[in-house]
């Protein structure tokens, strides 16, 4: 009788240790945030540190929420895949929420709108969608610059890459004869590139909003992000965020302080 008194006492109190470890657990747990190391000026690595306008913004976001984050470099091809299957909680990386991506995942409220830059070199005979008829054009597989290529320039001979680098790399070496990419990004390669003679040859501007991804039904996460857009938008943070990164591009009224 005592020993199964000692038993049962013991038992108890190891559910209790176990609950309130688990409970510990839970509360300081970290989100695990996939995004890009190459596409400047939305997101990518630097001395270490993963930053641009998306990352930025998210760990402003996550500071009014009181969010833990942990950033994990991938491609771009992978990130949604990724995202709906649990392997990150957040995909962070100017995504475009179309309407074939919101199958996959659900977004954020918007906190940008996509604008595309074709690039080539000064050379290269390329000026706008017309002039890509039978080129070599490189994409990043899966973004809104490879769905647009096909779109606008169906004769253009589509060259996928996994990622932005990838894609500059070709587009150097002359294996690419243009590009498409995001316009913020191809105008940092055109800058930060002068020996490669690279020239943004046309800006496309789209209504479609950029939005942080997440797997499907996790409304609770998205309803916190969601508070703290709001947050760093009314506040200032979001422009300061986006000047710092983008102070060339025009802030859409929604996004100014105090909206």
């Amino acid at each position: 009788m005592k020993k199964t008194l000692v038993t049962a006492l013991t038992a108890t109190l190891l559910a209790a240790l176990t609950a309130c470890g688990g409970g510990s657990d839970s509360g300081s747990s970290t989100l695990r945030v996939g995004t890009l190391s190459d596409s400047k000026p939305n997101a990518y690595q630097e001395n270490g540190n993963f930053t641009g306008f998306d990352n930025e913004l998210l760990k402003a976001i996550a500071q009014k929420e009181g969010l833990k984050l942990e950033f994990v470099a991938t491609d771009f091809s992978a990130l949604l895949g990724q995202v709906a299957n649990g392997t990150f909680d957040i995909g962070s990386s100017a995504i475009s929420q179309t309407d074939a991506r919101k199958k996959t995942v659900d977004f954020s409220a918007p906190y940008n709108y996509q604008s595309l830059g074709i690039e080539a070199k000064e050379t290269a005979g390329i000026t706008d969608e017309n002039s890509l008829a039978g080129k070599r054009i490189g994409v990043v597989q899966g973004t809104v610059s490879d769905t647009w290529l096909g779109s606008n320039a169906p004769t253009a001979q589509a060259v996928r890459f996994p990622n932005d680098a990838a894609a500059l790399s070709a587009l150097k070496t002359g294996s690419v004869d243009g590009a498409v990419f995001d316009q913020a990004t191809a105008e940092d390669y055109a800058k930060n590139n002068p020996d490669a003679k690279l020239k943004v040859t046309k800006a496309i501007t789209t209504t479609i909003p950029h939005g942080f991804a997440f797997k499907k039904g996790n409304n609770d996460l998205i309803g916190k992000i969601n508070d703290g857009l709001k947050k760093v938008i009314a506040d200032g943070t979001w422009v300061k965020v986006h000047d710092q990164f983008e102070p060339t591009a025009p802030v859409p009224a929604e996004f100014k302080a105090g909206q």
